[in-house]
């Protein structure tokens, strides 16, 4: 999806060969360069060695890596959650290298999502009110008749139309990340980031999750960036990234389960190989 690193893949092209006729206008998600180096020295820790990403709008990417790869400090590069040493990153078309913290609120508030393992939901709140929370964070009325709609649409798409009144710990786990997921897309947001959405879920109830992402992208036109572990979750996307030692180092387009745990297990043995050579990067 528009990558622009310098490896070949296993299948012997390029990471940056899909989707290059996007335009600027298209894309939903850019990283030029974007560097993340913490401490300094010989002790310092390169999590990020010079990503150059593209992703189209109405897409689903997958990334995925062994322990210490940089996934979770790409995640946090991307949703403006931590700033690059180096490079630039851009939402929706809109450059927040140089933002100041106030305006990266804002942004996140108004046109990000975020689905965590954990669900990150309000005790205190109806589920209703924990889906309206962004609406009303980006300055709404939490009693507004639009925002109240938006969340009963969002509610129903789940499968959660008739919860609205119900507080999370009256929920089942897999309810209360399918709360997560309607509050991520209430906003109708540029950019849905996800960070191991199913970890704490069982098989069956990560399936029906994963689902509503991927129906999120096709039916809604949302865009979905999720970090997991697991080849069957991200058989789901559109296109798995591999990171290695803080860079890319392959892509797959959409595959099945086994094809990317295969992919997966060539990657790790090849790390486990050159590990000695390279500083440490973050998870």
């Amino acid at each position: 999806m528009g990558l622009r690193g310098t490896r070949r893949t296993q299948d012997g092209q390029h990471p940056a060969d899909t989707h290059r006729g996007a335009g600027p206008l298209d894309l939903a998600v850019e990283l030029r360069g974007v560097r993340r180096q913490y401490g300094r020295g010989g002790s310092a820790v390169h999590a990020l060695r010079g990503i150059d990403l593209a992703l189209p709008r109405a897409s689903f990417t997958a990334v995925m890596g062994p322990s210490g790869s940089g996934k979770s400090t790409f995640l946090q590069c991307a949703a403006g959650l931590d700033r690059p040493t180096e490079g630039s990153v851009r939402l929706g078309g809109t450059e927040i290298t140089g933002m100041s913290e106030n305006r990266l609120t804002e942004l996140r508030r108004t046109r990000l999502g975020f689905v965590f393992q954990s669900f990150n939901l309000l005790p205190s709140l109806t589920v209703e009110q924990n889906v309206i929370l962004p609406m009303r964070l980006a300055g709404q009325s939490p009693r507004s008749a639009r925002g109240r709609r938006e969340a009963a649409e969002m509610l129903a798409r789940v499968g959660l139309g008739d919860k609205g009144g119900r507080r999370p710990g009256q929920l089942s786990g897999g309810q209360q990340q399918r709360v997560a997921v309607a509050r991520a897309l209430v906003t109708r947001p540029d950019v849905v980031f996800a960070d191991e959405p199913t970890g704490a879920l069982d098989t069956t109830t990560a399936a029906e999750i994963l689902a509503l992402l991927r129906d999120a992208v096709d039916g809604l036109g949302a865009t979905v960036v999720m970090v997991t572990h697991d080849p069957a979750a991200a058989a789901y996307a559109d296109q798995v990234l591999f990171l290695a030692d803080g860079a890319i180092a392959d892509s797959l387009p959409r595959a099945d389960a086994a094809r990317i745990a295969a992919r997966m297990t060539a990657l790790t043995a090849r790390t486990a190989r050159t590990t000695p050579v390279h500083a440490g990067a973050a998870a």
